[in-house]
């Protein structure tokens, strides 16, 4: 099993990083979860975009989706064409919401359906789990500005699950969503102290996903959707305060292999 980390950066993108985007590969599939501004880029140095499995969209913030845009075009017009179309599964009203886009662009009207020329289009259930291939989704909500869902992902004969939170406030409550599970990849976007109370935020610091990553018991927590102008550092020394396992960056790049080793 294997994590690849596409980007990590919050909403505007960080110097040489894109925003959220990661991809996850097993035995026998490779999906991606988020496709932020500038990590179409990184994921062609990992995989052949036209043989994934599966792109899914943990919420409709254009910092976790705008590279669908890119991804379309790379496998409408690249020479090499793929086998066929890339399952898409989108938050709920994301389906609607690429049309909407689509109309507002005036993308290639005369094409057919903009987005579904590439790609099948699904909104994903979240109360229902989804399967691809030997991996398998699970999804609990996260308290954010709009609809938002955390993904539990397991695999087909592996104890070692897998935890992305996506965008999250700390008032959450996802103790029993995440315990076990051996990664954890969860957003740590402010400083501490927060400048707002929890009941007001949208986002947490590295200090409360640390915490997470303790009630978890998890193994590696990856740090992820942080601003540079913190301090890389500061965000790893907020984190250390309140969880002993090994913590990591989510830096464009970075895998991580079960059995765990950070590369």
């Amino acid at each position: 099993m294997e994590l690849v980390v596409l980007g990590g950066s919050a909403a505007g993108g960080n110097t040489g990083a894109g925003c959220a985007g990661f991809l996850i590969r097993s035995k026998r599939s490779s999906i991606v979860l988020d496709l932020g501004p500038g990590t179409l880029l990184e994921l062609r140095k990992h995989a052949d975009f036209r043989t994934l499995d599966a792109v899914v969209i943990s919420h409709l913030h254009i910092d976790h989706m705008l590279d669908l845009l890119a991804l379309r075009y790379a496998l409408m017009y690249n020479p090499i064409k793929p086998k066929g179309r890339i399952p898409l599964w989108m938050a709920p009203g994301g389906r609607e919401m690429l049309d909407r886009i689509a109309t507002a662009l005036e993308l290639h009207q005369t094409e057919g359906h903009f987005f579904e020329a590439a790609f099948d289009v699904h909104d994903f259930d979240p109360d229902d789990s989804l399967t691809i291939g030997d991996m398998t989704i699970k999804f609990a909500p996260t308290v954010h500005y709009i609809p938002c869902w955390a993904s539990r992902i397991s695999f087909d004969g592996m104890p070692d699950d897998l935890i992305y939170t996506a965008d999250m406030g700390p008032t959450s409550n996802l103790d029993d969503f995440v315990r076990g599970a051996s990664v954890l990849v969860a957003e740590s976007t402010l400083p501490s102290p927060a400048p707002l109370p929890t009941t007001e935020r949208g986002h947490q610091t590295a200090r409360e996903a640390a915490e997470l990553a303790t009630k978890a018991n998890t193994k590696l927590l990856v740090l992820t959707h942080m601003w540079e102008e913190y301090g890389f550092d500061a965000y790893v020394e907020d984190a250390r305060s309140a969880f002993s396992g090994q913590i990591e960056l989510a830096r464009p790049g970075l895998k991580v292999t079960w059995p765990l080793v950070a590369q």
